[in-house]
């Protein structure tokens, strides 16, 4: 019994101290350009890819435009290692809201259970792993909520996890590259960064666009 308290202790307290560091962060990220956010990051010498992966980690506690980091992220790291550490710290990130949802219990999230949210999670309750993996590629609804809804349709930790990883490579990769694409300052590398950008990122929104009418009808 006191072993359980002891660990519920531990549990909120945990969640405070990374509160606590979104708080302080916010400070420091809040109001920056893109430009403005690599100069801080690269800034930390050595452990500037630490330090972002930790900043994309506690991102959803601080409601900062994961947009704004990913570019940053390009611009600081290049198209490559930009999203791999993106990717990382998305995932975990990702995966703190999906624990934080679970600690905080059902009434976090019960107001968005109609609508098409209510049908998304009832969609994740039958197949867990296909429709985190569909909605992280096509932007159905908001990014973090996907992970907090996930968390209450009884979607198995694992199978949410690489469902994420998976699912954000694409339009991280567009995000980074373009952010990348600047440093090079070669207008040929810009441009297709664009283009690739534009392909990643138009095409989902189109598929999302196409999946709310869907739904539309079907009301």
């Amino acid at each position: 019994m006191k072993k359980s308290k002891g660990l519920q202790i531990a549990k909120w307290f945990g969640i405070a101290a990374l509160i606590g560091i979104a708080i302080w962060l916010s400070r420091s990220v809040f109001q920056v350009d893109a430009n403005d956010l690599r100069n801080w990051i690269l800034s930390f010498g050595l452990w500037s890819p630490i330090f972002y992966i930790l900043i994309y980690t506690v991102r959803p506690l601080i409601f900062f435009p994961a947009s704004v980091l990913s570019i940053a992220g390009g611009l600081a790291f290049g198209a490559w290692l930009g999203t791999l550490y993106t990717i990382i710290g998305a995932t975990l990130g990702a995966m703190l809201s999906f624990y934080v949802a679970k600690t905080l219990g059902k009434s976090f999230v019960r107001k968005y259970r109609t609508g098409n949210v209510g049908k998304i999670q009832s969609q994740m309750e039958q197949n867990g792993f296909f429709y985190v993996l569909l909605f992280r590629f096509i932007p159905v609804i908001n990014f973090d909520l996907i992970s907090y809804v996930a968390a209450f349709a009884k979607v198995r930790f694992t199978s949410f996890a690489l469902a994420t990883f998976i699912g954000i490579i694409p339009g991280t990769f567009a995000y980074n590259f373009l952010g990348s694409s600047f440093v090079s300052g070669n207008p040929k590398i810009i441009i297709l960064a664009v283009v690739v950008f534009v392909i990643l990122t138009v095409v989902p929104i189109a598929l999302r666009n196409r999946w709310n009418k869907k739904q539309t009808l079907n009301k």
